[in-house]
């Protein structure tokens, strides 16, 4: 009688022991929470770094739509992964790398910038062989901007010097203080269709911007910058505002 008991306490011993491996709240072989710089998805990388900014499809947010097919082509692999690791400077667009002061290693900013490509430009957008290059070759004449600007923004924007267009002003000091060049360039080239803004093509059907009309009006829209950006008033009007006498 002992030596059956001994033996059917055995038994569930053997059989509690044996499904140890499988009880609830034991931990894994692996971590419970994964080293951040192990996440090597492009979409979590790109939720966690960039759809702040770029919106959650890249599209439809206050950054650069860089969701577009037409953005994807029109910027090379290269240039992408240098804005992502570098950042851009005298904007709100941070470097991500680690030697940038970011988070983020070069394996993860490659795994990102392939992900966005593969993505979004998967042959979606054939680049033209007409197509404005990324950068500026030559720097542009403000002067003739002017009429460029005039006669393919003002119509949105409002002319130069005049009322606000129903698009808002893009000649307004502090939004000028916060945009890059390039990215002057770039909403020109590339449009923005989430604001109903065209691109270099279809702003004008019958006369697509030339190279040159692009540089032009850039250099337009940046000689509109102020040195004190965010300063609506006149030295003046501010001491008077600070208690002097106007």
């Amino acid at each position: 009688m002992n030596r059956a008991v001994d033996i059917s306490v055995l038994a569930l011993l053997i059989f509690f022991m044996s499904g140890c491996d499988n009880l609830p709240g034991k931990p894994g072989p692996e971590p419970l929470v994964p080293r951040p710089d192990s996440i090597l998805d492009p979409s979590t990388l790109y939720a966690e770094n960039c759809a702040g900014c770029h919106g959650k499809s890249g599209v439809g947010a206050v950054a650069t739509p860089i969701g577009l097919p037409e953005y994807q082509a029109f910027v090379d692999e290269a240039t992408q992964r240098k804005i992502v690791s570098d950042g851009v400077p005298n904007t709100a667009m941070p470097g991500f790398s680690r030697k940038a002061g970011g988070f983020l290693t070069g394996e993860q900013i490659d795994a990102l910038v392939k992900g966005m490509r593969t993505i979004w430009l998967n042959g979606k957008a054939p680049v033209s062989q007409t197509s404005p290059p990324y950068a500026e070759s030559l720097p542009g004449d403000s002067a003739a901007g002017a009429s460029v600007y005039d006669s393919s923004c003002a119509n949105c924007h409002g002319k130069a010097g005049g009322p606000v267009g129903q698009s808002g002003s893009v000649l307004n000091t502090s939004f000028l203080a916060v945009v890059s060049p390039q990215a002057l360039r770039t909403a020109v080239i590339v449009g923005r269709p989430d604001l109903n803004m065209p691109g270099w093509r279809t702003v004008n059907p019958t006369h697509p911007l030339s190279d040159k009309e692009i540089r032009d009006v850039v250099a337009f829209l940046l000689s509109h910058r102020s040195p004190t950006p965010g300063q609506p008033y006149s030295t003046k009007s501010a001491a008077g505002l600070n208690g002097a006498t106007p």
